[in-house]
């Protein structure tokens, strides 16, 4: 009984996780954005190019804003009970998406990381918004179930900015034990792997809890049987 309600408790537990992360990356990640002030900015700013700031805050607020409604979208009490808003607020971050993305693609370009951070973020600029037109296309179609595993991958992309804060952390912890790592190989490594792990850990997802889950699903079970497939 116990080890029963554990399960049943973990995806709870999971997105309560996700959510609070979602939220508070999104939080500390914008507000500095917010004032209009460049000497706040938490990325080094190319000084040759005035745009430069304007394109991180253009890309910081709608994607903190979709950074915060990912969590809410996947919920399906929420997509039951309020089908309306799950719609509205899907159409908003899209939008939002949208907007970081074209924002993503200027700020990398005139990025002063160097190459390989340039290649990382131009490589999940291109797959934030092809994972996000093949969830439209998807949902366009009344295939929800494809829909689902897109935006689930779309989502791990989103959630890249609070991977990289965390991946960040721990490099910068690893430069004390490794003085001759520099900032700039941090945060390249850090960049690389929030695209990469979170994409790995998307796929997994998907294959174990998503389709996995909707295939042994009984046909009768109806709307409860999706509770396995994201917390509640």
């Amino acid at each position: 009984m116990t080890t029963t309600t554990t399960r049943r408790r973990r995806p709870a537990l999971m997105w309560t996780l996700l959510t609070l992360l979602a939220v508070g990356i999104a939080v500390f990640a914008v507000q500095p954005y917010l004032t209009g002030d460049t000497s706040l900015s938490k990325i080094p700013l190319n000084t040759d190019v005035a745009l430069h700031y304007l394109s991180i805050v253009i890309h910081a607020l709608p994607g903190g804003l979709a950074l915060i409604i990912g969590p809410f979208q996947f919920s399906t009490r929420l997509r039951a009970r309020h089908p309306k808003a799950h719609r509205i607020a899907g159409r908003v971050y899209m939008i939002s998406i949208v907007l970081a993305t074209a924002a993503a693609l200027f700020a990398a370009t005139v990025s002063t990381s160097g190459l390989p951070a340039q290649i990382a973020f131009y490589l999940l600029a291109a797959a934030w918004l092809y994972s996000l037109c093949q969830g439209y296309r998807a949902i366009r179609r009344g295939n929800v179930r494809e829909h689902r595993v897109w935006m689930v991958r779309n989502y791990a992309l989103t959630f890249a900015a609070v991977s990289l804060r965390l991946f960040l952390v721990i490099g910068l912890l690893a430069q004390q034990a490794y003085p001759t790592l520099s900032f700039d190989d941090v945060y390249t490594t850090s960049a690389w792997a929030s695209v990469l792990v979170n994409s790995v850990a998307a796929e997994y997802f998907i294959v174990h809890r998503l389709l996995v889950h909707r295939d042994r699903r009984p046909a009768s079970s109806g709307r409860r049987g999706d509770a396995a497939l994201t917390a509640q």
